[in-house]
């Protein structure tokens, strides 16, 4: 099973009094996404489900890959490793899974699936991880297939 984590684009600060959902991606935030999006789209499977939270700024970075995607509320802000696993379907899922989301979340994700450990992993801003799972000889583990950043596009 393919697991890519996709921390949505750079995003304009918390205004006083705003909610952190509505937070919306900068112009450079935009092109990151778009950059990333052209990215991913030349190595996608079609049959790649697509999660994404539903903060604004996510839905931004979806909106760039020009594909169907489903908003899950189990991925807003401060969502659990566990729930981006479970919404996943990790490590069941039979066809790739992309999510688009928030930090710390995301590094917690990759860490749990490559040390074994919950830490705080950093992912940059528009970057994508991609992890796989795979069953060698009888030995299943996890790898980092790619790292992808945006500013590398």
């Amino acid at each position: 099973m393919d697991l890519i984590l996709w921390r949505h684009a750079e995003a304009h600060v918390l205004r006083d009094g705003q909610d952190d959902l509505e937070r919306a991606l900068t112009p450079k935030g935009e092109r990151q996404a778009q950059r990333m999006a052209d990215w991913l789209n030349q190595r996608l499977a079609h049959s790649t489900r697509i999660l994404v939270s539903p903060a604004l700024r996510t839905q931004q970075t979806a909106k760039a890959l020009d594909k169907s995607f489903k908003t899950l509320p189990a991925l807003a802000p401060d969502a659990a490793a566990d729930a981006v696993l479970k919404a996943a379907r990790w490590p069941d899922a039979t066809e790739p899974v992309l999510v688009i989301g928030h930090q710390p979340t995301l590094g917690q994700v990759a860490a749990l699936l490559l040390s074994g450990q919950a830490q705080d992993w950093s992912i940059k801003k528009g970057a994508v991880w991609w992890l796989r799972r795979r069953d060698r000889e009888g030995l299943v583990d996890t790898v980092l297939q790619a790292v992808q950043a945006p500013d590398c596009l």
